[in-house]
């Protein structure tokens, strides 16, 4: 296929190309470069700086490169930042969604879009929650991303397209920024090498569910092969909490880590667990790496230096 990855300069989009490009399909990059870093795309794609926020602008990308997918990564992911301004988290989300929309309605892509998980479902969802509990989310980010959800739906219906929609949950491992704003998992393993105190907000006992890189990575690559319309939870459907997650760190990084708490934050829900039976059943995906070790392959990529262009 001839494939372009939008937010392909960032964590997750920047291994989606790479696996992409070693089974041997054509691969572009879309990227503001406001989070994303040039030196993570492979040297096989073509990379084009632009703004999912610019229509017209990504218009023109789309139309002269004429995918035939377009696997839609670029977002606004911290929830702090959409409660603080809920409207530029609505532009990258929202709009940036919809003109990803219309740039695949002109040219015939198909899109698959990367949501969230657990912020879309809220904080009253059966746990594990499945894709048929109805959205509460509590904060921006979790509306804007439903709200991406409704328009590929939309699409569907209304110009009989296939786009599809993969509801990740917490994703971590290499090339996870580890001083950025999200990524909990490589933030705590970078401060545990540094001889750090993480903090915690609130108790440590709020849940989330985690999933590797590679097993992300591997659901993309199915829901592009399946060419079905569809929304898909992607996640291992396990809480840990907090706490948890520090004592896993603290054992690959051979020492105690004594934590910092403060509030908890507005926004963020307490408990966070999703369902993949649709997944595993409509394509044939599980996520497959145990979560200790891929905590442990994180903190030795940053124990290494954080190379950009490590695998997973």
């Amino acid at each position: 296929m001839r494939v372009l990855v939008t937010g392909g300069a960032g964590f997750i989009g920047s291994h989606l190309a790479d696996a992409l490009l070693a089974r041997g399909d054509e691969v572009a990059v879309a990227d503001d470069m406001s989070a994303g870093r040039s030196s993570r795309v492979p040297g096989q794609a073509v990379t084009h700086k632009v703004s999912v926020t610019d229509g017209n602008l990504l218009a023109a990308v789309v139309g002269d490169y004429r995918p035939d997918l377009i696997c839609h990564l670029a977002a606004q992911i911290d929830v702090r930042v959409s409660v603080a301004q809920p409207a530029l988290d609505a532009q990258a989300n929202v709009i940036g969604t919809v003109n990803v929309l219309e740039a695949a309605r002109a040219t015939g892509a198909r899109v698959l879009f990367g949501s969230t998980g657990a912020v879309i479902y809220g904080r009253d969802a059966p746990i594990p929650s499945r894709e048929d509990v109805l959205p509460l989310p509590e904060s921006p980010y979790g509306v804007a991303k439903h709200c991406g959800e409704q328009y590929v739906q939309l699409y569907n219906r209304l110009h009989g397209a296939t786009h599809a929609v993969l509801r990740f949950a917490n994703v971590y491992g290499p090339r996870q920024d580890p001083a950025g704003a999200a990524g909990v998992v490589a933030i705590f393993c970078a401060q545990a090498l540094a001889g750090e105190r993480p903090t915690v907000y609130g108790d440590g006992l709020q849940t989330r569910d985690y999933v590797y890189v590679g097993d992300a990575v591997s659901a993309c690559l199915a829901a592009a092969d399946s060419g079905r319309p569809g929304t898909w939870n992607i996640g291992s459907g396990t809480e840990v909490s907090v706490l948890e997650l520090i004592r896993m760190i603290a054992r690959v990084a051979g020492h105690a880590i004594d934590p910092v708490f403060a509030p908890a934050r507005p926004g963020e829900l307490l408990r966070g667990a999703l369902a993949s039976d649709q997944a595993r059943r409509d394509l044939g995906w599980d996520a497959s790496t145990p979560l200790d070790e891929g905590v442990a392959r994180t903190y030795r990529w940053i124990e290494a230096g954080t190379p950009e262009r490590a695998g997973w």
